[in-house]
């Protein structure tokens, strides 16, 4: 019934399905980024953040990179930042299509 690719393709957009997970990515995207720099940009709890890296590092979205006692996390595929552009991009075009609905059902109560 589904196929392997299927299946892989499923647990990546569950991975991408979470708000902090997607805070993160967009902050990943300017580049590679400690979890104290994430902590401190999100102004979230560092075991939030690590909770959440782990699950991307487990999907291969992003990797890990120790120097000393710190470790540093950047985007495995720089598509990903595509991607994140592209749903953006489909989002906007989703609230001009509600905007244009409320509009008309605006204009047609008056």
């Amino acid at each position: 019934m589904y196929q392997p690719l299927h299946q892989f393709k499923a647990e990546f957009f569950k991975a991408l399905g979470h708000p902090l997970r997607l805070v993160i990515l967009e902050q990943l995207v300017a580049g590679e980024k400690s979890v104290t720099d994430l902590q401190a940009a999100l102004g979230v709890d560092q075991s939030s953040v690590s909770q959440q890296l782990a699950i991307l590092r487990t999907r291969n979205i992003v990797e890990p990179r120790k120097d000393g006692t710190s470790v540093f996390y950047r985007l495995r595929d720089p598509l990903i930042a595509e991607l994140l552009d592209l749903a953006r991009s489909i989002f906007n075009n989703h609230l001009i299509d509600t905007q244009a609905m409320l509009q008309q059902l605006a204009t047609s109560e008056t």
